[in-house]
């Protein structure tokens, strides 16, 4: 009996602490989107998670919404940043289903124009695998930028664009940056979901990142 009252508190306390952590993330982004002159919604939207479910990261596992949502203008362009959350399932040893819940933080720049479909990562052993498996990634003459990144696109000539010196220069100064282009979407996608005090210099680097694309891009852009 002892037991079960001390799992019973354990689960109780941690249901009373995730409510009020997620009610003092939601205050922290409502004073931040004051302060950015951007609104800001908490309610789940499964409407934006549908809007851009062609992003990869975006198209994961099922029940899949965004919240505490940041939406408007940033230094001229429209941005949309938002937490993400979708489920998975598996099944333990005892033939029982279990439900994974994922959240993590994506960074949205709307771009105008449609772009072709184009993904950078650093370079890690899952792509490794990948490459071996005939998944091959776009090389570059900067072989640093080649060792260290992970680019695909169909469109070869719009990498070699996207991907210009600068851009590079950028990349390779910021290697955590995991980018994807499509549609007319500029996105920046994270593991988890970031602490309040990251999203604006988050937000900053988005923006940075979409400066950095040549211009004549969407002047060609259909």
């Amino acid at each position: 009996m002892g037991g079960f009252i001390i799992v019973l508190l354990c689960v109780v306390g941690a249901i009373a602490w995730g409510l009020y952590a997620g009610k003092k993330r939601r205050d922290a982004m409502t004073l931040l989107a004051e302060k950015l002159g951007l609104s800001f919604s908490s309610e789940r939207n499964y409407r934006l998670a549908e809007r851009y479910g062609f992003l990869d990261k975006l198209a994961q596992g099922s029940n899949r919404y965004a919240y505490n949502i940041l939406d408007g203008d940033y230094h001229g362009h429209p941005v949309t940043v938002f937490d993400y959350h979708y489920e998975t399932h598996s099944t333990d040893s005892k033939g029982r289903r279990q439900t994974h819940h994922h959240h993590f933080s994506f960074f949205i720049c709307s771009l105008g124009k449609h772009l072709p479909e184009l993904t950078i990562a650093k370079e890690g052993i899952l792509s490794k695998i990948a490459q071996s498996l005939g998944y091959d990634d776009i090389d570059f003459e900067s072989h640093e930028f080649s060792r260290k990144f992970v680019v695909r696109s169909k469109d070869k000539k719009f990498a070699y664009d996207f991907c210009n010196a600068r851009m590079m220069e950028y990349l390779l100064g910021n290697p955590d940056l995991n980018i994807e282009v499509e549609s007319d979407a500029l996105a920046i996608g994270y593991a988890s979901c970031l602490r309040v005090d990251d999203i604006e210099p988050c937000l900053r680097q988005l923006i940075e990142v979409r400066n950095l694309m040549p211009e004549y891009l969407f002047e060609k852009a259909r």
